[in-house]
């Protein structure tokens, strides 16, 4: 029962965080790439490093996953499209894909040079 426990400790922490972030932004596409490459660096890193199960809970599953938001980025890019800007879905779309995932490499090669 505690793990569902600590993913919503981190989810809190991660869903303030992106909220106050994209406040702070204040650029509906950029504020969601912004996170989705900050936390996939993140995630990247805490995976990498020797953390905990517990640790690997609250940071990885909660926060990490409360903080990028791929269910904004999906609406923005088809909202994009349905407005007829259609290249700026495709470079948001190709952008958060590729972003996230070299982000995600990125924290794992960082996270070797630590470790």
């Amino acid at each position: 029962m505690i793990d569902p426990v600590l993913v919503g400790l981190g989810g809190v922490a991660g869903a303030a965080s992106r909220h106050l972030l994209g406040e702070r932004i204040d650029r509906r596409t950029a504020d969601t790439f912004a996170v989705n490459v900050a936390g996939s660096i993140a995630l990247g890193l805490l995976v990498g490093l020797p953390v905990d199960g517990d640790a690997l809970l609250v940071l990885g599953t909660g926060f990490c996953g409360a903080f990028t938001t791929f269910s904004t980025f999906a609406f923005e890019t088809v909202r994009l499209a349905e407005t007829g800007e259609t290249r700026r879905a495709a470079v948001t779309a190709v952008a958060n894909l590729v972003g996230a995932l070299l982000a995600v490499a990125l924290g794992l090669w960082l996270a070797s040079i630590v470790a």
